[in-house]
């Protein structure tokens, strides 16, 4: 992680750097009158994120205690295999969920009565995928 920290600092300086070029190239082609901000600015904010994502890891790093599995050289594959959940690969409901997030999304573009069907949708594909163990076949 360590590794990591240091890359992303690496990038948002050299983002930073390229954010400065950047505005004071297009401040000299419009005969330093004003800079093209759009750009400008997103390279910019391109810095603040990759600082902000440096700082998050760093602080991680620092609070985690210990090196990662990836971080170590005497490390082995299943050092770095943490149980994950449990997922049934036989559930319909994460599909279901999908298109009601689809229809949702299509609501919001197309017709707003489009979204109210597609939120009600969801909740209930959400409750069936939270509750299909407590009932039928599967059931605890």
């Amino acid at each position: 992680m360590r590794a990591n920290v240091v890359i992303f600092w690496i990038i948002a300086v050299f983002m930073a750097a390229v954010a400065v070029v950047y505005a004071v190239w297009t401040l000299a082609e419009n005969n330093w009158t004003h800079p093209e901000w759009a750009g400008s600015l997103a390279v910019a904010l391109s810095a603040v994120l990759c600082g902000f994502i440096a700082f998050y890891l760093g602080r991680v790093h620092r609070a985690q205690g210990a090196e990662l599995p990836e971080d170590r050289l005497d490390a082995n594959i299943d050092d770095g295999d943490p149980e994950l959940g449990f997922f049934s690969p036989w559930s319909w409901w994460p599909i279901a969920l999908a298109g009601a997030a689809a229809l949702l999304m299509l609501g919001l573009a197309v017709g707003v009565w489009i979204a109210f069907i597609g939120a009600v949708l969801g909740i209930i594909c959400l409750v069936g995928w939270v509750y299909e163990y407590y009932r039928g076949n599967f059931a605890r």
